[in-house]
């Protein structure tokens, strides 16, 4: 079983919304912190926006203040990523990702367990 689902990515135009969500099936008693990065084409993987499991601190990248929200539902194993103003920038691959390291990471290398990747794809 994929420890992480992510689901929600599509197609749209520049200044629309999307949300994006991520599913844990499985426990998640070791997770401290989600997040969510992105991939795009012939780059590396970049920070989006984390979140605490317990508490809820956030913390995001530059490029997406004020304009993407990160939140989550404990009892639905869920962390959502509510994208709004969407800029052709933005496009890349997203990934959910999740930690037990303590704090708000912001490096790949920092998180343990990883979901599928879903496509977001903002035309101008």
């Amino acid at each position: 079983q994929a420890p992480l689902v992510a689901s929600g990515g599509g197609l749209v135009q520049a200044g629309d919304s999307l949300r994006l969500s991520c599913n844990a099936p499985g426990r998640t008693s070791d997770f401290n912190a989600m997040a969510w990065f992105r991939q795009a084409p012939g780059k590396g993987r970049d920070f989006v926006a984390a979140i605490t499991w317990n508490v809820g601190t956030t913390d995001y990248a530059d490029s997406v203040k004020g304009r993407f929200a990160i939140s989550r539902d404990t009892a639905k194993n869920t962390v959502n990523l509510q994208m709004n103003s969407l800029k052709p920038e933005d496009t890349a691959v997203y990934f959910c990702a999740a930690t037990p390291t303590v704090g708000l990471p912001d490096r790949a290398g920092d998180y343990r367990y990883w979901g599928q990747g879903t496509q977001v794809t903002v035309s101008s």
